[in-house]
């Protein structure tokens, strides 16, 4: 993280938000990952100002979501793509969608379909070390100087 965006606080749900914790990013990554990667068509998608998503995406990309290519050498054009941490960060969006068709579910909504059956997908969030659904057990969060 670089250090105007750190987050001293100790909770890794604090440190995410410092730097996306805003909608434009949330949106830019949702469109990354359906496979825009060139200004404009982040522009044209969002219907956002060019200096709000030139913050956005410098962020995004000093952060590690996204990186630059060149894609032309005249004029100079670069290009943002996934890298590993933006590509570890579509479950956090898809949870976020499955959230928002339960409880902002009005009206026509995307779906989420997996490629190879063609069918809606439905996500939960499940412990790797139990198996256990979150949310079907007590949780309890540990701060770092706690035994």
């Amino acid at each position: 993280m670089n250090d105007k965006n750190s987050c001293a606080d100790p909770c890794p749900i604090a440190r995410c938000l410092a730097f996306l914790g805003d909608a434009w990013s949330l949106l830019i990554m949702r469109d990354a990952h359906i496979g825009l990667t060139r200004f404009d068509q982040f522009r044209k998608s969002l219907g956002i100002a060019p200096t709000i998503l030139t913050r956005r995406l410098a962020t995004l990309t000093e952060e590690g979501m996204l990186e630059k290519r060149l894609y032309s050498e005249r004029p100079p054009r670069e290009e943002y793509l996934l890298t590993a941490a933006g590509r570890d960060f579509l479950p956090v969006l898809v949870m976020i969608g499955a959230w928002g068709h339960r409880y902002r579910g009005e009206g026509p909504l995307v779906r989420i379909q997996d490629v190879e059956t063609g069918e809606d997908i439905k996500p939960v969030a499940i412990d790797e070390v139990t198996g256990a659904k979150i949310g079907t057990r007590p949780l309890r969060f540990v701060l770092p100087n706690d035994v």
